[in-house]
């Protein structure tokens, strides 16, 4: 077992390596760099978590560290015992972007190495770059642009990494301070959102608008004026897209206040003549709270690929014939029976306009014996009014 003055001298050596990592990443983020300070940090949590995690660093190590730095580089901030918990933070939080050599993995997974001979590792930190996930829609750029305070704010307040994904995309599209993601986390906005698939950061013009689109539109809506059966249907398959439409046309004001608020019916099969070219958009809305069109494309089967095409090219027509100067970017939503999440929001990220993919249900879909259980409209008018006139007594 290594003595009390081994221990002394891995902290010192710890120190020192890490002072040398400040030394080499400051140059860089003099430059405003963000990038490399984040780097620097995540490096320098990636070296606190393999020795105080899996070494036989003692409870007091990270403080000691900490003064060991502030003596040897006078006026250093950002590196307290608090903060230098927190890089940690950030590295086991985020291991998933580590790029180390298989060489240095290999040293960071091992743990039965003694104390004395880890002391001959201890001779660098290296500072590398994020290695960022090519599979999936991961916000690369995004991550980078923000701070490091930005940043530990969201682990903080976040538990999901699709939250987090959400918070750091909004943070750098709308520039908040540290405070005002604190806010929005506060406020719930991930949840507020829905789970609406879409590339709203990405393709509106500010994060400002983006944040109000997110609001403005849910995951999946309840339509329950449709039945089904009452279309000589088994299933909403079995319809013609056409027949749902005119049902929804119908029934237009129930559909706006399930859809929300602020929504101005403009027409359905609304047509567009292009180049001698006709094209019809099914649903076309105004919305006031976000002063743009909204067009849906209605779909009675599950999510295809090919709706975000069409639907794609729809906006493009509306905002080069139709929108109005002063008006933002038009939105579309596929509005569908059934999508997988995961798959719409990998794909959904290489169209150019800003799109959602929505889900309905019918009232076939509600269980029997809750359909049983409530009762029709003009019976739920009357009980509604009588309970108002019996309130006003």
């Amino acid at each position: 077992m290594a003595t009390s003055n081994e221990i002394q001298q891995s902290y010192i050596k710890a120190a020192e390596t890490i002072k040398n990592a400040i030394l080499s990443a400051q140059y860089e983020a003099a430059r405003g760099v963000n990038n490399i300070q984040l780097m620097l940090y995540y490096s320098v949590g990636r070296f606190i978590s393999h020795y105080s995690r899996k070494a036989q660093w003692g409870t007091a190590a990270i403080a000691t560290i900490s003064h060991l730095l502030s003596h040897d580089m006078p006026g250093l901030r950002g590196f307290s015992e608090a903060n230098i918990k927190k890089m940690r933070t950030f590295y086991e939080e985020w291991r998933e972007l580590d790029a180390q050599t298989p060489e240095a993995k290999s040293l960071i997974q091992t743990s039965d190495l003694p104390e004395i001979n880890s002391l001959i590792q201890m001779n660098e930190i290296q500072i590398l770059p994020f290695n960022f996930p090519s599979t999936d829609a991961f916000p690369g750029n995004d991550f980078r642009s923000i701070g490091f305070t930005h940043h530990t704010n969201i682990l903080i307040g976040t538990k999901s990494r699709q939250e987090r994904m959400f918070y750091i995309s909004l943070c750098a599209r709308e520039h908040l301070t540290p405070d005002g993601i604190k806010n929005c986390i506060r406020q719930n906005l991930y949840a507020q959102r829905g789970e609406l698939p879409n590339n709203f950061l990405q393709k509106l013009p500010s994060g400002s608008l983006a944040k109000r689109a997110i609001l403005a539109f849910k995951d999946q809506y309840m339509l329950d004026f449709i039945n089904v059966e009452e279309l000589g249907a088994r299933d909403i398959e079995e319809v013609n897209e056409t027949v749902v439409e005119q049902k929804i046309v119908d029934n237009i004001k129930q559909f706006i206040l399930r859809f929300g608020k602020d929504f101005l019916f403009v027409g359905n099969q609304y047509t567009l003549n292009v180049h001698g070219h006709e094209h019809r958009i099914d649903l076309l809305f105004f919305n006031r709270e976000l002063d743009c069109l909204v067009a849906i494309e209605l779909k009675t089967g599950p999510f295809k690929q090919i709706y975000l095409g069409e639907l794609n090219g729809y906006l493009r027509l509306l905002d080069d014939f139709v929108r109005k100067p002063h008006e933002n970017p038009s939105i579309g939503i596929v509005l569908c029976k059934s999508a997988d999440k995961s798959y719409v929001e990998y794909m959904i990220q290489d169209y150019d306009k800003p799109m959602g993919v929505a889900t309905y249900k019918t009232a076939t879909d509600m269980p029997e014996r809750l359909r049983k259980a409530l009762p029709d409209q003009e019976e739920l008018l009357k009980i509604i009014g009588s309970e108002l006139n019996n309130n006003n007594k």
